[in-house]
């Protein structure tokens, strides 16, 4: 960990806290990392993951009932769990460099700490069940609070950009093998085990389900299966699969084939726009303007690929585009994979959709220090496709052509992507050497 980086973040932190507990009337915050859910009947909990407000404050995987108290003119205090347990792993003070720019603390309860608190205090995150007694005077995520906190989160830190880059790098590597596992013919399952074990994770600490699908199931768009069973033919694999480091986000797709015609050039034209939609990030440009040139993009593509006889301006007006690229071109990426704030307009909370658009989740201009996903496709998906043809008999496709595609599913390619302060930096395509 660059120390220095840490320490800025923290710092920056701090001066946002400050200035959003004064804009609301707050004297201080507790954040809560929330603590564990159990199982209905069982004594076993789901995996946990931290809150993000709670995550982005500590430079490591934060534990269950780990709490943050901020108070401005003050350094932080972390109250980290203190229990003692022969069942599970007993935690151990947080150690480096790092924990000098704080006040720590053992606590095993909260009124360890919490009735000390005074002055207006707010609580940002997931209500203990030991509150009440605690401290009910505490007005937990107002509104005003939690709208200003989210907005800044898109502006990432140096240290969160380096957290970024290197959840790439992990991810990269379980691509590399994925991609391996793939042309030498594995299944579903054995493509995903072969990924989590070279990027370094358990199923359980990924940022988001990882989507390992094989030839038609590319056109499933979240598509949740693994199956063990080896297709008779493997045309196909579409990988959407990231890694966490410190709890931000990786969020990396990318299509292989085995086919070398019609398939293939399509893959190879869904990677060049992709590319021609990257070199046009830079401060100032709008993702809805971005949104709109791909879905031009992507008529092109199917133009000059013969799927569809109508020309570009033909195919918009149409909306032809829309059934074989159904979803939005990014979104804000960070301690959620899908980063909050991303139709956010201001501090205040103020919020515009696009309503041409309602799948795309990042409506903002975008500014130095934002980290996107650009993440274009093109499938071939029967209940679209269909709905196509029953509402629009003018819709120029080439169906003979569109049902040889199908069992090759779909194409995806995206990338992780932040905005400089005159242009961008490619973190994905930088770990993989691209």
């Amino acid at each position: 960990m660059n120390t220095q980086h840490y320490s800025r973040h923290l710092a920056t932190l701090m001066e946002r806290y400050q200035q959003a507990l004064e804009a609301t009337g707050y004297d201080q915050v507790v954040i809560s990392a929330g603590s564990l859910v159990m199982v209905a009947e069982d004594d076993r909990a789901y995996p946990f993951t931290p809150r993000a407000y709670a995550q982005q404050w500590l430079p490591y995987d934060v534990l269950p009932d780990t709490f943050i108290v901020f108070t401005p003119g003050d350094k932080p205090r972390l109250l980290w769990p203190a229990r003692q347990d022969f069942w599970h792993i007993t935690p151990t003070e947080p150690t480096g460099d790092w924990t000098g720019m704080w006040h720590l603390q053992p606590a095993t309860r909260l009124d360890d700490w919490l009735p000390s608190l005074t002055g207006r205090t707010a609580w940002i995150g997931p209500e203990h069940p030991a509150l009440a007694q605690n401290k009910p005077g505490l007005e937990i995520n107002p509104a005003a609070l939690t709208s200003a906190l989210a907005y800044t989160r898109a502006y990432k830190t140096d240290f969160e950009v380096d957290c970024l880059a290197e959840a790439n790098v992990r991810a990269v590597r379980g691509h590399r093998a994925a991609r391996d596992a793939f042309f030498s013919g594995q299944s579903e399952a054995g493509v995903y085990r072969d990924y989590l074990a070279a990027s370094g994770q358990l199923e359980s600490t990924e940022p988001y389900s990882g989507i390992i699908a094989l030839n038609e199931s590319a056109a499933t768009l979240h598509y949740e299966r693994r199956s063990f069973d080896v297709p008779a033919t493997h045309r196909t694999l579409l990988i959407d699969a990231g890694a966490k480091v410190n709890g931000y986000a990786s969020d990396i797709t990318r299509t292989h084939t085995t086919d070398t015609g019609r398939f293939a050039e399509l893959l190879a034209g869904v990677d060049a726009l992709q590319q021609d939609i990257n070199a046009a990030i830079k401060p100032g440009v709008k993702m809805t303007d971005l949104h709109r040139i791909t879905q031009a993009g992507i008529a092109g593509l199917l133009n000059h690929h013969k799927l569809c006889s109508l020309s570009v301006d033909e195919q918009l007006s149409k909306n032809i585009p829309r059934a074989f690229y159904p979803h939005g071109l990014g979104h804000l990426l960070g301690l959620h994979v899908h980063d909050v704030g991303g139709h956010q307009q201001s501090v205040q909370g103020d919020v515009r959709n696009d309503p041409e658009n309602p799948f795309l989740r990042l409506t903002r201009t975008l500014e130095e220090g934002m980290v996107i996903t650009i993440e274009p496709g093109l499938y071939f998906i029967p209940m679209l496709l269909n709905k196509l043809i029953n509402a629009e008999p003018a819709h120029g496709l080439n169906l003979a052509l569109i049902e040889q595609l199908k069992p090759f599913g779909g194409v995806r390619i995206e990338d992780n992507i932040v905005v400089t302060g005159n242009g961008h930096r490619n973190l994905t395509r930088e770990a993989f050497g691209d």
